[in-house]
């Protein structure tokens, strides 16, 4: 019997990165000037972003290698374990085989601190003395904080209001590792206090935060911006959680044949997904599915068109070639804070256009169920955006006994919900927008 616990030694933590872009079917779109509206460079991209970086942006080499300093600190959590839900199983009668990986081992509980430690080590390596941030739940401002802490720089850290009133124990969270937290929009910045004036009590979104973020790092000279979603370089560090997950799944002897992961502007999907998706690409895997899950109050994969669209409100980010809400998009205050920004990253978006993957939609309520099943056969407590793909992967392997069919469905347990009791208690008082 396959054990329920599937575990890696640190020295199979892997030493390479895995770059999607060199295998894609046609060429990824070049993101656009703000002012010109041209293609942009890298001298473009360096008053915010360290050249390290930029260069892994653009990259085109299929491998791109982990600093040994990089992977000395993963030591502390990685490799992470896959687990076979053999409860949930057992609790949904399903023929299928329901494994997932757990991200939520890291120190700050999720998968956003694979990018933010690399992050920070490349704009140590040149000279950066503080890194400049949006978060949107608080998982990327808590794990981009404690890899600043980690690495020697200072953090600041512009998080949503509304996530920012909902989530206390994440704003305290990024203030033990020193790192300083405002909510956004705030009257530091420009770009906040026009947000301000226009509505005082707005909740803010992920636009407004990083439009704050990019002023932030843009009039400091010790200063860089940090990203913990969308952008190319983003998403290849987080290949490190597929490429586990293959290694491990080859210890339990299958391979899915459905691979689900929540949606919120990218990173977390790709991560798992796309070393995956590598097999697909060259033809092995062709009948691989592979899905990603998206809240319906911020519906962007399901109903946002594919266009050209600024990252942020204020317009000073580049134009990428996304699937998109409008960077105006405010999302209503749903519980899944890490879900709600109005755009896809690029290469999600054009996998998604070519054919290669699925995204799903669901309400707040069906997703807090699922959850709540999980938690009651599991034992971990997801966070709301790791519970939209448990909600998808329930109604896949009830598909599944419907057909009679066996199939393996791997999905990313991206996050805890230990700070995210909140909106729990909401759904269990019954106080919850369950159609949100």
């Amino acid at each position: 019997m396959t054990d329920t616990k599937i575990t890696l030694p640190e020295s199979e933590i892997p030493t390479h990165f895995y770059n999607i872009a060199p295998d894609l079917p046609t060429p990824l779109a070049p993101p656009l000037h703000p002012g010109t509206k041209k293609p942009i460079g890298p001298e473009d991209l360096a008053p915010i972003f360290p050249m390290g970086l930029i260069m892994q942006e653009v990259s085109q080499e299929p491998m791109i290698e982990i600093p040994s300093e990089v992977r000395d600190i993963y030591r502390l959590y990685r490799p992470s374990p896959v687990f076979r839900a053999r409860a949930l199983e057992e609790f949904l009668d399903t023929p299928a085989h329901i494994y997932y990986k757990s991200e939520h081992v890291s120190p700050v509980g999720s998968h956003k601190l694979n990018t933010a430690i690399v992050q920070a080590y490349m704009n140590k390596q040149e000279g950066v003395k503080r890194l400049a941030t949006e978060t949107g739940a608080g998982q990327w401002g808590s794990a981009l904080a404690c890899a600043c802490k980690l690495m020697g720089l200072e953090c600041m850290v512009y998080m949503v209001r509304a996530s920012y009133e909902q989530k206390p124990y994440r704003r305290i969270m990024i203030r033990t590792y020193e790192a300083e937290v405002v909510a956004s929009p705030s009257k530091l910045t420009a770009a906040g206090r026009a947000i301000l004036a226009e509505d005082p009590h707005s909740p803010g979104s992920l636009g407004v935060a990083i439009s704050e973020a990019v002023e932030d790092a843009a009039k400091r000279d010790d200063t860089k911006y940090a990203l913990g979603s969308v952008l190319n370089h983003v998403l290849l560090h987080q290949t490190i959680i597929g490429q586990e997950a293959k290694q491990q799944m080859e210890l339990a002897g299958e391979y899915p044949d459905i691979i689900i992961a929540s949606h919120g502007g990218g990173s977390n999907f790709a991560g798992l997904a796309f070393p995956f998706l590598k097999d697909k690409l060259k033809g092995d895997r062709k009948q691989l599915r592979a899905i990603a899950v998206e809240p319906i109050a911020c519906p962007t994969l399901t109903q946002g068109p594919r266009e050209y669209d600024f990252g942020d409100v204020a317009e000073s980010t580049p134009l990428m070639l996304m699937h998109t809400l409008g960077h105006r998009f405010i999302p209503p205050p749903v519980h899944a804070g890490g879900l709600r920004y109005h755009g896809s990253a690029p290469l999600v978006s054009h996998l998604l256009a070519a054919g290669l993957m699925e995204a799903e939609a669901y309400h707040q309520g069906e997703v807090f169920e699922s959850a709540l099943k999980f938690a009651q056969c599991e034992g971990t407590i997801p966070a709301p955006e790791s519970a939209h793909a448990i909600h998808s992967t329930i109604r896949h392997a009830l598909a599944a006994r419907e057909s009679g069919e066996r199939k393996v469905i791997l999905f990313n347990l991206s996050g805890h919900g230990h700070f995210d009791l909140g909106a729990y208690e909401s759904f269990l008082n019954g106080t919850m927008d369950l159609m949100a």
